[in-house]
């Protein structure tokens, strides 16, 4: 046993020692976060794996996830915290007891002071808690009290102190009395170990096992051995450091090194030889100076109780870091340890400091300005600078090639003393003859930045731009040309080229392709990208190669990545080493992440303010189990009511609305933690990964749900899938009995639609007869209406045949007449002739004839019947001549017209007109026809 810690403290030193000024990850919590006071006085942890500190505010909780405050009793100051299994045992101002969860997840207080049948003294501290077999030892200023937790009895000693310590040790309890010496309990009794005067004028912090020897450390941080009740000084490399340093804790860790925590400068971790590891105060990380307690969790974490705030030490961690708080370095982009100096190339210059050593970085002379390459050719330090390229030898720089923007530098294949530079506006040609570097030439022809190249033959070379995509470029023999250019478009954004186990790869964010020597292209490599693509965390960034250790390097949003060969076979296998988010977005800037390797499975890696350390041989897979830790009920006002939830899993409709929350205790730094989860009965698939460790439904449907929720640490699954069964209850408006009232009132409802469906439907009928009736009646009287209008239309036209006859008749005596007329004109002439004068007189009497017109008056009647009758009424003494010219005067006749049916002269027919206009008297204006055609 004893060769295996030191086998782990050889390796954790030898790993944590090489570059020096690196530190574990260090987590700070401050009184804001944790929502309590400043002062911390006590850590502990239980089996579940959450941590409880006494703090002056009460006892803190936390699960990983989240922090949470119980008060104390009787409101005092905690001064001490026991967790012991599921049982938290805490010690404040004049009171005592433990904690422990009920039913709802939340801790309650069991007080034994007040229960137990005895006094305690005035103004009495609890500020120890040990556990020793079943017995559990409460320590103040001035008693232990041993409680058994098997019968409950509690009993004392007297042990009066300045600081209550108490260690357990090689199967017994010792404590220290100030002026009386060191105490071991034995029986129930207080037995002297020893009274030297190094123990009575000094604080006992500790007794630590080193060797299979019992070791004191005192508050002057002096170690002593301890043999047989006498003491001997422990001379170490501690104690050149050690002036002037006051000691209030200590703990000796799993590896059997041992931390001190002091009141003003932070801690010292010393191994077992005496030597510091490491010094760690603020300025260094931690949130104060003053460490109140010390405890190491399961996972081996160390965790800082201070008197501001809580610190906690990931000492198990593969990831170290070097932080450049002042800002003195810059952006980290290359990095490379030569002749015992650690080299750091940033963006303001080339930085260097002694391996192993605390030292600081310091400027090498001329180097300001940005820096791309750090690389060793032939025994000689390279430095690719914004400058040009630097020959870096005994700690100073001389420039060798002045061609500006030196990129990378890689020997030309079968030429012994020839190398290629890519710089910001092409390729250059260096040699190194006797150890004597200077730049040959400038390749002609080619003046694109030229950041990634690879050889592929002789003089056979491929360039990679990001944006302008890949050139296959011939050079000449001497290295001075390019006599022949090929280009091909990028595959994607995030290109590089890298050379990785004998294959020239191109890498883009679509894929890794490899390059094919006999189709002169690239295809695609699928066994590299299956294992890097696809797997929602896809490589973002430049590959970097490392063919000593047969690794090719990526970097993730949430990983470190490599592929690797297996352990049992030449298959490639990708490992992914988790890292936070945040710690991704401080890898400097993206497409220029830098990796480097410094021995076997020892990395670093390049940050935006300073570098991280990576051991591969830290990297652990724990098994990690995901809890649930409480369900409540939210009410309509925003509150949520904690509900027994391992006993009650049935809710009225009312309470459909449920929040869970859940964790993993996981408290590394670079190791975030998600979850997903998903409600079967509602939606059987996976939710997306979140950080968030609870989850709320509101408004839930009746019925059966099973919650399940599993947690991704870093990159590995939880062990389990925590699961809560619940039943979401009906409401009474769906219940059983509401079901059958509601299938009654529908049946009656139905019965009483049809009653009034069937009335409404009869009323309809009725009504329907009714309005069929008028309708009927109404198409009569249409009928009837259309009947007496076609009579009109009839008569109509029966008016207009007899105005048609009257105006055929009338025109036909006229035209008779005129011809008569003519003729008689004609007979007029041969006057002398008797026979002429009888023709004449007949003719006479046929346009005077009476029967021409009493047809036309008949004529007339029918077609004005009532014309003649109402102009005799109105002027009573017109002549039957009279009313013949009116009647010829109705049918719009002239005067040329009316003398034939007269027999007269038309100068006769207007004397006429004249003398029936007299006789009717119409005044001047007022014509006579209009007159008559009016009326």
């Amino acid at each position: 046993m004893r060769c295996f810690y030191f086998s782990i403290l050889l390796s954790f030193f030898c790993a944590s020692d090489f570059l020096g000024q690196e530190l574990p990850p260090i987590a700070n919590y401050t009184p804001l976060e944790y929502g309590a006071e400043n002062q911390n006085w006590g850590i502990s942890q239980t089996v579940q794996k959450n941590i409880y500190v006494a703090n002056n505010g009460g006892l803190l909780e936390f699960n990983g996830a989240e922090w949470k405050l119980y008060g104390s009793p009787n409101g005092s100051t905690i001064r001490s915290v026991k967790a012991i299994n599921e049982i938290i045992y805490t010690g404040c101002y004049s009171e005592f007891g433990f904690w422990k969860k009920n039913s709802f997840g939340d801790l309650s207080y069991t007080s034994l002071s007040s229960e137990l049948d005895i006094e305690l003294l005035e103004d009495e501290e609890f500020w120890n808690i040990m556990e020793f077999d079943e017995w559990v030892l409460f320590q103040s200023l001035e008693r232990i009290y041993i409680y058994n937790s098997a019968d409950r009895s509690v009993k004392f000693l007297d042990s009066s102190s300045t600081k209550a310590h108490m260690f357990a040790f090689e199967g017994a309890v010792y404590y220290h009395s100030v002026s009386n010496g060191l105490f071991k309990i034995e029986n129930g009794a207080s037995v002297l170990v020893s009274d030297a005067a190094v123990v009575k004028d000094n604080v006992v912090l500790g007794i630590f096992n080193i060797d299979e020897k019992a070791v004191l450390v005192t508050d002057k941080a002096a170690f002593y051995f301890l043999n047989n009740g006498n003491l001997s000084r422990w001379n170490i490399p501690f104690d050149r450091e050690s002036d002037n340093v006051n000691v209030y804790s200590g703990k000796q860790l799993w590896d059997g090194s041992i931390v001190l925590g002091t009141i003003s400068n932070g801690i010292y971790h010393i191994d077992r030889s005496g030597a510091v590891i490491r010094r760690i105060n603020q300025e260094k990380g931690l949130n104060n100076n003053t460490v109140l307690d010390i405890f190491q969790d399961e996972e081996q974490n160390l965790w800082l109780a201070l008197d501001n705030g809580i610190s906690v030490l990931n000492l198990n961690s593969p990831f170290n870091e070097y932080i450049d708080k002042n800002g003195k370095i810059g952006v980290v982009y290359a990095s490379v340890s030569h002749e015992g100096n650690l080299y750091l190339g940033t963006n303001q210059g080339l930085f260097s400091k002694k391996l192993n050593s605390n030292e600081d970085f310091n400027l090498v002379d001329d180097t300001e300005g940005q820096v791309w390459l750090l690389k060793i050719i032939d025994g000689t330090l390279l430095c690719g600078h914004n400058n040009g390229t630097y020959k870096i030898q005994e700690g100073k720089a001389k420039l060798i090639s002045d061609f500006p923007g030196t990129w990378d530098v890689k020997p030309i294949p079968n030429q012994k003393n020839l190398f290629l530079q890519g710089n910001y506006n092409g390729l250059s040609v260096l040699t190194n003859e006797n150890g004597i570097w200077q730049l040959q030439n400038v390749i002609e022809g080619f003046d694109i930045s030229s950041r990634f190249f690879e050889f592929v033959d002789d003089t056979k070379l491929i360039v990679n731009h990001e944006f302008k995509g890949i050139y296959r470029l011939q050079l000449n023999a001497s290295f001075s040309k390019v006599v022949a250019i090929e280009n091909e478009a990028p595959k994607g954004i995030g290109a590089s080229l890298v050379s990785y186990a004998d294959e020239v790869l191109y890498t883009s964010s679509k894929g890794i392709f490899k390059y094919d020597q006999l189709e002169e292209t690239f295809v695609t490599d699928s066994l590299l990208t299956s294992g890097f693509f696809g797997h929602q965390d896809d490589p973002i960034g430049v590959f970097i190669a490392d063919n000593e250790s047969k690794r090719l390097w990526s970097f993730t949003n949430t990983s470190v990545a490599f592929a690797a060969p297996a352990k049992f076979s030449s298959q490639l296998q990708v490992n992914k080493v988790s890292i936070p988010r945040y710690v991704r977005k401080n890898l400097g800037v993206l497409g220029f992440e830098n990796l480097t390797r410094f021995k076997k499975d020892y990395y670093l890696i390049g940050i935006s303010n300073g570098y991280l350390t990576l051991d591969l041989n830290k990297l652990s897979r724990n098994e990690y189990i995901v809890r649930i830790n409480s369900v409540s009920k939210k009410t309509n006002y925003a509150s949520e009511n904690k509900i027994d939830w391992n006993q009650n899993n049935n809710f009225s409709f009312k309470e459909n609305s449920l929040s869970i929350t859940y964790n993993v205790p996981e408290y590394n730094k670079y190791t975030e933690v998600s979850y997903s989860h998903k409600l079967e009965g509602s939606y059987d698939d996976w939710s997306d990964w979140s950080s968030e460790p609870s989850m709320s439904f509101d408004n839930l449907p009746y019925g059966e749900y099973s919650f399940k929720v599993r947690a991704k640490v870093g990159n590995h699954l939880s062990k389990n899938e925590a699961t809560y069964d619940f039943t979401i209850e009906r409401p009474w408006y769906v219940s059983n009995l509401a079901l059958v009232l509601y299938f009654l009132a529908f049946t009656l409802s139905a019965f009483f639609i049809h009653k009034l469906y069937k009335r409404y439907y009869k009323k309809q009928q009725e009504q329907l007869l009714v309005e069929n009736k008028k309708k009927l009646k109404r198409k009569k009287l249409k009928a009837q209406k259309k009947i007496v209008q076609i009579r009109n239309e009839k008569l109509h036209e029966e008016v207009e045949n007899k105005n048609r006859e009257l105006a055929i008749s009338t025109m036909s005596i006229i035209k008779k007449n005129e011809f008569l007329n003519a003729i008689k004109n004609q007979l007029k002439k041969s006057n002398d002739d008797p026979n002429v004068k009888s023709v004449i007189r007949t003719i006479d009497r046929n346009i005077n004839n009476e029967d021409d017109w009493k047809f036309f008056e008949d004529a007339f009647n029918n077609a004005d019947k009532d014309f003649l009758k109402k102009i005799k009424g109105i002027h009573a003494d017109l002549t039957s001549n009279d009313l013949r010219l009116c009647a010829y005067l109705r049918l719009n006749l002239s005067s040329k017209e009316i003398a034939p049916l007269l027999n007269i002269s038309v100068k006769s027919v207007e004397v006429k007109r004249y003398r029936l206009r007299k006789k009717m008297q119409l005044q001047h204006e007022e014509g006579l026809v209009d007159y008559i055609m009016d009326m």
